[in-house]
């Protein structure tokens, strides 16, 4: 025979899930997709402004997980030219541009703002 025996009560349980349940850990995550295409925005690197101005993001919520995609749409030729700009590449008269990590000293921040964000409503909650 197993039993089970609690005193007290699970408000704070309750008030946990919810929270959860409400989606109220998630409504923050619009302005932490907008923050971070502001970042990538600003820290890419400038020729025409084309790449830095087609920064977008997508929020996609599945069972028990919810994801943000930052995106860029500058392809030019089937080439994605964040990527370049990112990695380097070879130039068609055989030479090479070498890469700019621009891309994660930029992100990094809004990393550490959206796990400080979620970790304020589970500690509210």
């Amino acid at each position: 025979m197993i039993t089970f025996e609690s005193r007290g009560d699970f408000k704070n349980l309750e008030k946990f899930l919810n929270t959860i349940a409400r989606g109220d850990i998630y409504r923050a995550l619009e302005q932490f997709g907008q923050a971070g295409v502001d970042a990538l925005s600003s820290a890419t690197p400038v020729e025409s402004g084309q790449t830095a101005a087609s920064w977008s993001y997508e929020i996609e919520k599945t069972r028990g997980s919810v994801r943000i995609t930052w995106l860029n749409t500058n392809v030019v030729n089937g080439l994605p030219i964040a990527i370049l700009l990112q990695y380097g590449h070879g130039t068609g008269t055989g030479g090479y541009v070498a890469g700019r990590d621009y891309i994660n000293p930029a992100i990094r921040p809004i990393f550490d703002q959206i796990a400080e964000g979620v970790w304020k409503v589970v500690k509210s909650a």
